[in-house]
């Protein structure tokens, strides 16, 4: 199967509140298809109408071949979701955690068991099988969660956030494990607001922003679509960041961007670096930094959406994430779920 996931016109209205607005896109097996934009953009709906947790009001998505709306208990038997926040009994033990799911599952105790332990060594969690999960650390639980959403070995996954309000240490090891995955030929559907997730991460990216997909393309050309190169600027003297800010607009035909007295503007020719300089050495300004960059994704985000996501990607703090709320007014949750229930 080339496709995955396959979305087509996507509508989820919750009242008045439109929160997909005709949503379009494929993500192709085994890849990872990142889905960025801030809170209240859309991602958490989508995710969910392709998990099968609530229906949309208009269009139509295949997961795994399957309808989401016709074909749910199909399309359940073949995904895994890891919510945005930890689903984990904190009063049962890891093993016991997973024993569970898989027991919820349909396989016998003895195969729950052997499917535990293995999920275990995997992700590290050997030495904290038998201890509550109300013992573990935040990187622990969502390595957990994780491992949960992958006892019944699903062909695609759905990752709704998943490092929100990680370390920078317990990320990296999230990412590789979600390499690991796709090398085995899953299809992970990543929804993000850290940039350097999705560049790491994701094969392609779709920006939503507002319930609508404003960009579409990998991260060299959602990139590209910005211009090739980022000249940033500091000045010595706070007081000079205005006059750098002009020549940098003047010289690169393009308005910059001002962060703590850092300037940053996009360029396409190379050599507006040197005559930045001189410029600036006619004026009599002093720098302290000055450096040629690749373009960020966040910059992407900018240039279409006129305003950053929510965190950017040296924030470690805890999330206050309410995309849900944001997107549906009352919350997704507050949608009945299908009568068949919904996925481990």
């Amino acid at each position: 199967m080339t496709y995955a996931i396959q979305a087509d016109g996507l509508v989820k209205r919750f009242g008045d509140t439109q929160a997909l607005a005709g949503v379009s896109f494929t993500a192709q097996t085994g890849t990872v298809l990142g889905m960025l934009g801030p809170n209240g953009a859309g991602k958490t709906t989508a995710t969910r109408v392709l998990a099968t947790l609530i229906e949309p009001t208009q269009g139509t998505a295949l997961v795994g071949g399957h309808d989401v709306v016709r074909h749910a208990h199909q399309v359940r038997r073949l995904i895994g979701l890891t919510g945005q926040y930890a689903g984990v009994d904190e009063m049962l033990t890891g093993t016991e955690n997973l024993i569970m799911i898989g027991r919820l599952l349909g396989l016998t105790r003895r195969a729950a068991k052997a499917r535990a332990a293995e999920l275990l060594a995997d992700f590290g969690l050997t030495d904290a099988a038998e201890r509550p999960a109300k013992t573990y650390s935040g990187g622990m639980r969502r390595r957990l969660d994780l491992a949960a959403s992958l006892v019944g070995r699903p062909q695609i996954l759905f990752l709704d956030e998943p490092t929100t309000g990680l370390d920078p240490r317990s990320r990296t090891g999230l990412w590789d494990i979600v390499r690991g995955l796709t090398t085995d030929g899953v299809t992970v559907l990543l929804t993000t607001q850290y940039l350097e997730e999705a560049d790491q991460l994701a094969d392609d990216i779709i920006v939503m922003d507002r319930g609508q997909i404003i960009a579409h393309g990998t991260p060299d050309q959602l990139k590209a679509q910005v211009g090739g190169q980022v000249l940033e600027i500091r000045a010595r003297h706070q007081a000079d960041t205005p006059t750098v800010a002009g020549i940098a607009a003047d010289l690169a035909g393009a308005t910059p961007e001002i962060r703590d007295g850092l300037v940053a503007v996009a360029i396409t020719d190379p050599a507006i670096m040197p005559a930045m300089v001189r410029r600036l050495d006619e004026t009599g300004v002093v720098l302290t930094e000055l450096s040629m960059r690749k373009s960020s994704l966040d910059e992407v985000f900018f240039a279409l959406t006129g305003h950053h996501t929510d965190h950017h990607d040296t924030d470690t703090s805890t999330s206050t994430d309410t995309d849900s709320d944001a997107e549906a007014g009352t919350g997704d949750l507050a949608e009945p779920a299908d009568k068949e229930g919904a996925p481990a």
